[in-house]
């Protein structure tokens, strides 16, 4: 089987199980957006709606936002991973927001200027908040793109790359969410059957499902020994 033909198996395996992925951090608008994508680096995205809709409230715009001090706002998140940068990226990005009118940038150029704001959460952005065409690709789908043979997994970048030569362009919104919630619910990182897999199980290769396999024994094996010599001591 070709990758273009991985290509298109997987994409038709998607759209059966997720014709109409959501967004799935919670967000009124585009800045509420940004900010809560830049929130979800190194934490998942099920904490960051737990802690969203408190700080919005309290503070709904670039305006709000800008005025209240860092050590408020980190109270806000302070649950999640990061969150005293998080909490002066998000008051300096909303105060340079202010000073260029309030609104969020419609380009990457302008939303990678701002802190804490990378390639994968201008994407996001582009993509989920102005319907530009855009790959956001996290750790999640890198993986995936790897295990199914779409990229060789050297960076996020290539990967990135790999994915927009594959599939169809207008597709690129819709099915970086459907990836997306594929490896939440069918194909995590660690302790996953890959034969089992509705994809990994024909898109894998016979040495990733080995090896995948070795790397998980071995992981179980440690645990199982951190166990007992913490019994013993």
């Amino acid at each position: 089987m070709t990758r273009k033909e991985r290509s298109e198996r997987i994409l038709t395996i998607l759209d059966e199980l997720y014709p109409n992925p959501p967004i799935p951090l919670d967000h009124r608008d585009s800045v509420t957006l940004l900010i809560a994508v830049l929130l979800s680096a190194q934490t998942t995205d099920k904490k960051v709606n737990e802690v969203t809709p408190a700080l919005f409230d309290r503070a709904p715009d670039p305006a709000a936002m800008s005025q209240l001090e860092v050590e408020e706002i980190r109270q806000y998140i302070r649950q999640l991973g990061l969150a005293p940068q998080k909490a002066r990226n998000i008051q300096t990005l909303s105060r340079m927001l202010v000073a260029d009118g309030g609104a969020v940038p419609e380009s990457f150029e302008a939303l990678e200027s701002l802190p804490g704001v990378g390639h994968k959460t201008a994407s996001v952005v582009m993509a989920q908040a102005f319907g530009h065409p855009a790959f956001p690709v996290d750790t999640h789908i890198h993986r995936l793109a790897a295990r199914w043979r779409l990229s060789d997994g050297s960076n996020v970048a290539k990967t990135e790359k790999d994915l927009k030569r594959i599939f169809p362009r207008e597709r690129w919104n819709d099915l970086h969410l459907s990836i997306i919630y594929f490896g939440r619910e069918y194909c995590p990182a660690r302790y996953h059957d890959l034969d089992a897999c509705p994809i990994c199980s024909w898109a894998a290769t016979k040495r990733r499902k080995r090896e995948e396999h070795e790397r998980d024994q071995l992981a179980r094996t440690r645990r199982v020994k951190k166990r007992h010599d913490s019994a013993v001591a």
